[in-house]
């Protein structure tokens, strides 16, 4: 990062556009910026799940890295034709996914987001993730968007799902089934 800001409003977007990291303009609403925008706001629903109470240091070093890849991401999706997510990162969450996944249940019922505050914090990151992930293949159908971006996106919410459900049972919150037979059938 060559220049650092030292002036943080520079009244340039009072227009309604910003600049995009290859110094060209674009709308505050383009596909692009609500893509990385989007993964910005991912990227503080992590940190919330972070900062909440009862995360323990093996979940807590997931999302931190979880963190530094999403402001790669968004550095990407900022600088047209930038490459900075590889496959290697979509491997990785697999891998921690699996790893989290292997003591946890079966699923025979949905789940609703609940089980304490870090595991409800951590299913709003996974809806957020979900968002950014449609943002971002729509993006992809108007402009050139690496793969790896989606896959990321598309992986990273299926990791928010299962530590959700993982910090919901450390909690001993218990995870929230969804009641189907609360209402007759009619």
């Amino acid at each position: 990062m060559g220049n650092r800001l030292t002036k943080i409003y520079t009244r340039t977007g009072d227009d309604g556009s910003t600049g995009l990291g290859d110094g060209s303009r674009t709308g505050k609403d383009a596909p692009r910026v609500a893509a990385y925008g989007t993964v910005d706001e991912l990227n503080s629903a992590i940190g919330m799940v972070i900062a909440a109470d009862g995360v323990d240091a093996d979940i807590r070093e997931v999302l931190v890295q979880v963190q530094h890849e999403l402001f790669d991401l968004g550095g990407e999706l900022c600088i047209p034709g930038m490459a900075m997510v590889q496959a290697d990162d979509v491997t990785r969450l697999e891998t921690v996914l699996d790893g989290f996944n292997t003591d946890l249940p079966a699923l025979k019922d949905f789940i609703l987001p609940g089980g304490g505050m870090a595991a409800a914090t951590c299913h709003l990151a996974r809806t957020i993730c979900r968002r950014a992930e449609r943002e971002v293949v729509a993006l992809a159908r108007i402009e050139d968007v690496r793969p790896e971006a989606v896959g990321y996106l598309n992986r990273l919410s299926d990791l928010l799902f299962v530590l959700a459900r993982v910090l919901a049972r450390r909690s001993g919150h218990g995870e929230v089934l969804w009641q189907h037979e609360r209402r007759p059938r009619g």
